[in-house]
């Protein structure tokens, strides 16, 4: 179906920041060369041919995305870290490479990290009944279970068939739930009870309440706040120091967290949310920290580090779990031919992404502090092509191409996506749009008499004729093809 309009971000000002994230010091100038490059190289994953490429500046006033944070990740280092415009706004407050941005689900990414830490302690055994290490709460089977145990890689790959995909967060001045609380639905906990959708290792489907059992089983085995337990045994041996999963944020770092901000640049109410759910949403940190990560997961895959995990527990969080991409905490992406762990976030506010190839030590990472991130492609594509990380690049070029009136008219209509959605054709002049029901109308653009791509997402529709040379079928390339059959 026909994604939802992005919405589009402007920033209020802009400034830089930027130095070496592993030094300190001044950027080289064969690196600052590279940076300037990236600075002025944005391409979205769509464009048009002849479109000019757009720089950093240029964007963040676009979208209107008053702060961005980046790392890049070169042979096994940090190549460069730099800070754009401001963490926040009505207090001119710029965004440096220090400041904390919500990490939001990158949280599973280090939480998986913290999980496998007690497997490879001896303190869990990944494949057993997570009912065994759960003291203050047992996950309550039914039959919907079909009799099948959850374990404990079942809820790091998202293999568990539980309920809950995310959390909207709290206002820094709602009571907060405990753990059991959010995991029961019950007040003060704003989310639905976590509880079985089908049966353990069916299929994937993402379920940020299956990660948030193991921020219980953390605390329920070590007799430890999470909080604690992840920043002692993950966060400060990875030399993340300047991170943390606790929920509200230390007042002691007031002055380092950004500021969240709406899609149309507004600021959220309170400066941001609070997560109690820290295993899936928790963490603030900022772009150099994740690239620690990173390269420690990089050098343990290849035996070189055991800061955290050794070579085996990182092999094995690295191994898709019932699933040809979700492994235990990542995502693991064969793109060209390269293989990339990634994991991408959305709390309100803020959105993230982070890319590490398995081989080669190279990577990505990039926070903004707004609701809106598809300056976030751009930036990566950026990075991809100054640096030529394989795989990274995405992006589609179309030609221009015109349509008359009397064609486009024979695409007006109503299309059957699925029983009772619809996608609805429209015309306006020498202009076509497409709208699915509950969602934005959407300009489509000509790149042949009879197909067309929408430029704000990787989606295409192509109108097929019967013999008679009426339209049918408008068949829709996204994530696969799906054939809409005309009705009106």
């Amino acid at each position: 179906m026909l994604l939802k309009k992005l919405n589009l971000i402007v920033a209020l000002g802009f400034l830089v920041t930027g130095c070496s994230a592993q030094t300190g010091e001044k950027i080289a100038d064969s690196t600052q060369k590279k940076i300037q490059l990236v600075e002025k190289n944005l391409v979205g994953m769509i464009s048009t041919e002849g479109t000019p490429l757009w720089t950093i500046q240029e964007r963040m006033a676009h979208y209107k995305v008053n702060g961005v944070s980046i790392a890049v990740i070169r042979n096994y280092k940090v190549e460069w870290a730099k800070a754009y415009g401001y963490a926040d706004v009505a207090e001119k407050r710029p965004v440096t490479t220090s400041t904390l941005f919500q990490a939001a689900s990158i949280s599973k990414s280090l939480n998986g990290v913290g999980i496998l830490k007690l497997a490879q302690d001896g303190k869990l055994d990944l494949d057993k009944d997570i009912n065994q290490y759960l003291t203050s709460w047992k996950f309550p089977y039914d039959s919907v279970a079909k009799g099948k145990i959850i374990n404990t890689k079942n809820l790091l790959s998202h293999t568990a068939g539980l309920t809950v995909h995310g959390f909207g967060g709290y206002d820094i001045k709602d009571p907060l739930p405990t753990v059991v609380q959010i995991l029961n639905g019950t007040k003060p906990a704003n989310s639905d009870p976590v509880r079985s959708m089908f049966e353990p290792g069916l299929r994937s489907e993402y379920s940020g309440g299956g990660t948030t059992i193991t921020q219980l089983m953390v605390t329920d085995i070590t007799h430890q706040p999470y909080d604690k337990y992840m920043y002692e045994q993950v966060l400060k041996p990875m030399g993340m120091t300047g991170s943390s999963y606790t929920q509200p944020p230390a007042k002691a770092k007031a002055g380092l967290l950004a500021t969240a901000y709406r899609g149309d640049g507004t600021q959220l109410e309170g400066k941001y949310h609070i997560y109690p759910e820290e295993a899936p949403a928790g963490l603030w940190t900022n772009p150099t920290d994740l690239a620690k990560y990173i390269i420690e997961t990089q050098l343990a895959l290849e035996g070189k580090s055991s800061k955290v995990l050794n070579q085996a527990y990182t092999k094995l969080r690295l191994t898709p779990y019932g699933d040809k991409s979700a492994a235990l905490g990542v995502f693991i992406d064969d793109l060209d031919g390269v293989k990339y762990f990634q994991h991408g976030g959305a709390n309100e506010g803020f959105r993230c992404q982070y890319e590490g190839s398995l081989e080669g030590g190279n990577g990505v990472v990039v926070m903004v502090n707004s609701d809106e991130g598809a300056i976030m492609n751009e930036i990566i594509n950026s990075v991809a092509k100054v640096y030529g990380f394989k795989g990274l690049y995405h992006s589609k070029v179309f030609k221009n191409v015109t349509v008359d009136a009397a064609t486009l008219q024979t695409y007006v209509g109503k299309y059957e996506m699925m029983p009772g959605k619809l996608l609805t054709i429209t015309r306006e002049g020498d202009k076509l749009y497409g709208q699915a029901d509950g969602q934005s109308k959407l300009e489509l653009f000509a790149e042949a008499q009879d197909k067309f791509y929408l430029k704000v997402a990787p989606v295409e529709v192509e109108f097929l004729k019967d013999d008679k040379g009426k339209t049918i079928i408008c068949r829709i390339y996204q994530g696969g093809t799906h054939d809409a059959k005309r009705v009106e």
